[in-house]
């Protein structure tokens, strides 16, 4: 008999909390957007050191999926050994006209809870499209939320066969066949 009664209150319950239109609970779509975003590249061959960087990285979280896109402009890197060597990188490599923008878009695989405070190290998982050509990566980050803002630091190799970026044999020894890219952004709520 009292099992009777348990059952006909859960019964009872759910039919009010569905009759009332509760909805259970899902986390609610957030967009975060990288207010400051900077990407370094450093060529190490063994005749020469390039580097360059960007703070024109653009990219945004949305929090309820994990998924991800982050965005950079070629043209946008400054600091190389000259301004030759600044025109061949967008002319002769990355062939910036052609294919003016650098992507990575996918999904962060671990679960992140982004309503508390707390440093992640997640594997993000996706396209990074390099000199127009897509090659799926995972690529490891430390992700960290402090009082609602987002900052991500990353570190990660990019082969430039992968992307079909030739060397010619006259700079083979100038420019290493793996780029070392460095990654940090602040992303902050978008308002609505």
């Amino acid at each position: 008999m009292q099992s009777n009664k348990i059952l006909w209150w859960i019964i009872c319950s759910a039919a009010l909390l569905l009759s009332a239109g509760y909805t259970f609970y899902r986390p609610v779509a957030q967009l975060y957007r990288i207010k400051e975003g900077r990407i370094h590249f450093k060529s190490e061959a063994p005749l020469e050191l390039i580097e360059a960087s960007s703070a024109k990285l653009k990219g945004l979280i949305k929090t309820d999926d994990q998924t991800f896109a982050f965005s950079v402009a070629n043209e946008s890197f400054e600091g190389f050994n000259s301004a030759l060597q600044r025109e061949h990188f967008n002319e002769n490599y990355m062939e910036s006209t052609r294919y003016p923008n650098c992507t990575f878009a996918g999904k962060i695989i671990e679960p992140v809870d982004f309503s508390k405070d707390g440093t992640y190290t997640v594997r993000a998982k996706g396209k990074l499209a390099v000199h127009g050509v897509e090659v799926e990566r995972i690529i490891k980050s430390a992700l960290t939320i402090k009082g609602g803002i987002i900052t991500i630091q990353s570190e990660f190799i990019v082969p430039l066969q992968e992307h079909n970026i030739t060397i010619p044999k006259i700079v083979y020894q100038k420019i290493a066949e793996e780029i070392s890219v460095e990654i940090n952004a602040t992303l902050t709520p978008q308002q609505k």
